[in-house]
């Protein structure tokens, strides 16, 4: 199973594409809205979540955590316990962290990603402490994915899905798409 944690202000694209291209690989994906099941996006649009933050369950079926950019987003995301215990439980035993645009300053201020190659949206390096900076728009480094922003969503997804599902099926998934590189 994959949390995609979606809070109010949550980038669209970055909350969704992910949510798309791992659905088009078959995995058990579940959106989980912040506070409520109905979470507003930064653009306007509301989201009917799976489940709210207070059914997710971290178990053995947990196989990573997904969480959008976006602001106010981002913000909200950080302060919620049960996002922050997500992220630790998910390092803890090794399972994949992903966050794109400006989340991943939740995973630098939290110093997961001292030491690692990670990437966010322009003027978010600052929060990344003791990371290695990269100029590609999706890094991964260990367990931990990284993404600068949403013309990075679709790129992101895959990756997560190359991740999950090995790289043929993350190509499958691209061609069908018509993703040409």
């Amino acid at each position: 199973m994959i949390y995609v944690f979606l809070a109010d202000g949550f980038e669209e694209i970055e909350g969704l594409a992910p949510v798309d291209i791992l659905r088009r690989a078959e995995k058990d994906v579940v959106t989980v809205g912040i506070g409520s099941d109905a979470v507003r996006a930064s653009h306007g649009v509301t989201m009917l979540c799976d489940i709210t933050d207070m059914q997710v369950q971290l178990d053995e079926r947990l196989e990573m955590i997904v969480l959008p950019g976006g602001m106010p987003g981002t913000l909200n995301l950080e302060k919620n316990a049960v996002v922050q215990t997500a992220i630790d439980y998910c390092m803890e035993k090794g399972i994949p962290v992903a966050a794109i645009c400006a989340a991943p300053s939740i995973l630098g201020k939290k110093g997961i990603l001292s030491g690692r190659k990670a990437t966010c949206f322009p003027g978010f390096e600052k929060f990344l402490d003791g990371a290695e900076l990269s100029e590609l728009s999706v890094v991964t480094d260990g367990n931990i994915t990284t993404a600068v922003g949403p013309g990075a969503a679709i790129d992101f997804g895959l990756r997560l899905t190359e991740i999950l599902c090995g790289k043929a099926e993350a190509d499958r998934i691209a061609a069908g798409m018509q993703c040409r590189k």
